[in-house]
């Protein structure tokens, strides 16, 4: 029997990214940030101030692998070699199985300085939407956290809810939020996000005829809706800015935009490498206030 390859629909394109230009010999100090996600895994290499090299991978199921593979995908093709970096941070939800980091930080630290960068230094408060929670991130302009806010108790407003929902519906992921604003007017949202009962949810609403970007808008503004609830308790201070892959869903994006009633910056870097990236930073100031001796310098 002829057993066709199943569409992944729910599987986001990796990425990886090296600016050949800058050359890292020269810098004064080379440090990597590794970010283990429930879902995703980002590594960011950094010169001085400068991102060299970053990853985005699909998190793997083996632990210690996790933290190696997006570093390896990151410096391949390059000369260069863990033994050169000076300092490694890990963050994360797995971030205590990160055998190459010489000290973990916490996401929610890494997301605010790495939001910082991304966005600029008036970023005052930071949504994070991971692959199994939901974070609110309140700091000031040094990054540091004044304030903040998680919801973690299910996959619900989460990007593996969103993923649940791809594969149920046919749609690939980096499509569902544009799919789901192809709507004459805005249906009601589902009635729960959990992930059990919106698969079931979807499920009849494609029964009764609805058109695949109804029930997507109906679902996106259903998270979105339970995202709004959660900002609203922390309080919004401008600049508020979105990190994490559901930034990349304009579906969210826009309607959250629109329930705020005021504009979000844009972007400057992919928005999944923000806790990576802070935590290389992380290791660049330690590095630069002498807490910690250069790795490449103790050879």
């Amino acid at each position: 029997m002829h057993h066709e390859q199943k569409q992944e629909f729910w599987r986001w394109a990796e990425s990886k990214w090296v600016d050949n230009g800058l050359k890292w010999g020269q810098g004064d100090t080379v440090t990597a940030g590794i970010d283990v996600g429930s879902v995703s895994s980002q590594a960011v290499i950094m010169v001085d101030k400068q991102i060299y090299a970053y990853s985005n991978i699909r998190t793997s199921s083996d632990s210690p692998q996790s933290a190696e593979k997006p570093f390896n995908h990151a410096i391949e093709g390059t000369n260069l070699s863990m033994s050169r970096i000076d300092y490694c941070v890990g963050t994360g939800y797995g971030r205590a199985n990160v055998p190459l980091a010489d000290r973990t930080v916490s996401e929610i630290s890494c997301h605010a300085k790495g939001a910082i960068y991304i966005y600029g230094k008036n970023v005052r408060t930071i949504l994070d939407v991971g692959g199994q929670d939901c974070k609110v991130i309140q700091c000031n302009e040094e990054g540091k956290i004044t304030k903040f806010l998680m919801n973690d108790k299910c996959a619900a407003g989460t990007g593996r809810g969103m993923e649940v929902l791809a594969d149920l519906l046919g749609v690939p992921i980096e499509e569902v939020g544009e799919k789901s604003l192809q709507v004459q007017n805005e249906p009601e949202p589902i009635s729960s996000t959990c992930v059990v009962y919106a698969r079931s949810e979807a499920t009849s609403l494609l029964r009764k005829g609805w058109p695949i970007e109804k029930v997507l808008a109906a679902y996106c503004i259903a998270m979105t809706e339970r995202i709004f609830s959660l900002v609203q308790r922390v309080g919004v201070v401008r600049e508020f800015v979105i990190t994490g892959g559901l930034a990349k869903n304009q579906g969210i994006v826009k309607r959250l935009q629109k329930r705020l009633g005021l504009p979000l910056l844009e972007p400057g870097w992919d928005t999944q490498i923000a806790g990576a990236l802070g935590a290389a930073l992380f290791g660049q100031d330690l590095v630069l206030r002498g807490e910690v001796r250069k790795r490449s310098s103790s050879h």
